[in-house]
């Protein structure tokens, strides 16, 4: 059995996003439940979350851009940058508590004693940009950790999957010219217009040329035809570029029964991605693997697809 942790604090469902926002607190308390009943609980190494320091953020985003967000949240907005980013009063401290949760995370799996890890944090990261906050995002969570791994841990190469349904558009701008860090994307495309970038011909510039890889699938298509894109490109290119450290954004909205996609992924998909990353991770970086949930607003689906990404990351 592997030394798998699990990132999780109540204190993360203190970001509250209002009515009919699909980015909930009720999707942490879905995943913690869904792990919970499996009797995987005992079998993780439960971790709380911390306070980043504000020098790791910086690393990514403009220090103007994280003072206007704490600024946004201490005088009572509730909308930051874009209609989709509604927020409270804690969703500031959440975020920081989200990305010092996951370095912590990067720590322990680096320091060996952890194995992998999965981290169940909210808000969600993927979409944030340098200065601005999109999608539902406002902190980079796994931007700031691959920079964190390259600046505390000297890792020289790191490979990011996305195999959220909306493409990660703010970790693809943030490392386009860096060949130091592998981004790949699948996800639907067009995706209910949002983000709008992710097409086949964005793969990097100057010197991060051949570092990007996007695979866009079309709405309706699924499981084999998810398959044989994973097959043709992430496979082949990792076994090219052999990253050091495997972060994961791992996002559960192109399940078949989540209202936010096109797409037509079955449960057993995802259970296939994870155990081909963990043979990626196994391959190259001595198995070290950091996945980090982005979007999946099934809360019916969640809790199974939650068990099933720990028991594999687990050795099941």
């Amino acid at each position: 059995m592997r030394r798998t942790g699990f990132l999780f604090d109540e204190r993360y469902l203190l970001h509250e996003t209002g009515s009919y926002h699909p980015e909930v607190p009720e999707r942490l308390n879905a995943i913690y439940a869904g792990i919970s009943q499996a009797g995987l609980l005992e079998k993780l190494t439960l971790i709380k979350a911390r306070r980043a320091e504000l020098k790791w953020i910086e690393t990514v985003h403009d220090r103007n851009y994280i003072n206007r967000f704490n600024q946004a949240c201490t005088s009572g907005q509730k909308v930051f940058d874009h209609p989709d980013n509604q927020m409270c009063g804690h969703t500031y401290e959440t975020a920081l508590l989200a990305v010092g949760g996951i370095l912590d995370a990067v720590d322990k799996v680096m320091n060996g004693t952890l194995d992998n890890i999965f981290c169940a944090v909210r808000p969600p990261g993927h979409h944030a940009e340098t200065s601005a906050a999109m999608g539902f995002c406002y902190f980079n969570n796994v931007a700031i950790a691959a920079r964190y791994l390259q600046n505390r841990w000297n890792i020289k190469k790191v490979g990011i999957i996305d195999f959220d349904v909306h493409h990660g558009n703010g970790t693809q701008h943030i490392f386009e010219q860096d060949p130091s860090v592998f981004y790949y994307s699948i996800h639907q495309h067009p995706s209910f217009a949002y983000p709008g970038t992710g097409r086949e011909f964005e793969y990097g510039k100057g010197a991060g040329q051949g570092y990007t890889k996007n695979s866009p699938m079309l709405p309706g298509q699924g499981d084999e035809e998810y398959k044989a894109q994973i097959k043709n490109t992430l496979l082949v290119d990792f076994e090219k570029f052999e990253p050091e450290v495997i972060l994961v954004s791992a996002g559960f909205d192109a399940h078949v029964d989540d209202d936010m996609s096109d797409i037509n992924l079955s449960t057993q998909w995802f259970t296939w991605m994870i155990k081909n990353i963990m043979k990626m991770a196994d391959s190259y970086c001595n198995g070290r693997l950091i996945s980090v949930l982005e979007g999946g607003y099934s809360l019916k689906r969640l809790p199974e697809l939650a068990r099933n990404h720990v028991e594999v990351l687990l050795g099941g």
